[in-house]
């Protein structure tokens, strides 16, 4: 009788301890800080700035690259084309190769997967289970 009071007694201590632990140590690591001496707001450095000047909206503005011909175009439209075909179903629609069968597997899987959990063993995982 003694040693199921202990047991209770001391549980309960050991489990209020552990709690403390982590209350503990939440409170530290949300103390801790970083370093934020040479950060600047963004706002700040970016969005729009007031040059007292209005922009001149008849200079065109430059290219950040070169264009591609008409030539480049053709040719890459052409090659995506060709992936494209290469990459998709002969057939057209996809099509199914028995329904019937699906049907069955799919009815019977779940079972299976069930009885396979509950046995809480997997013949893939361990070759000695039965």
């Amino acid at each position: 009788m003694t040693i199921n009071v202990g047991d209770t007694v001391f549980s309960g201590i050991g489990r209020f301890c552990r709690i403390g632990a982590a209350v503990v140590l939440l409170a530290i690591a949300g103390c801790s800080s970083t370093n934020i001496e040479g950060a600047t707001p963004v706002a700040a450095t970016d969005g729009p700035k007031n040059t007292g000047t209005y922009p001149n909206l008849n200079i065109p503005p430059q290219a950040a690259a070169e264009q591609f011909t008409e030539a480049e175009k053709n040719a890459k439209l052409a090659q995506l084309k060709a992936d494209a075909q290469a990459q998709g179903s002969k057939g057209g629609a996809v099509k199914v190769a028995n329904p019937r069968a699906l049907n069955t597997l799919a009815k019977k899987h779940g079972t299976d997967a069930l009885k396979q959990i509950e046995a809480k063993c997997d013949p893939a995982l361990d070759p000695t289970c039965k």
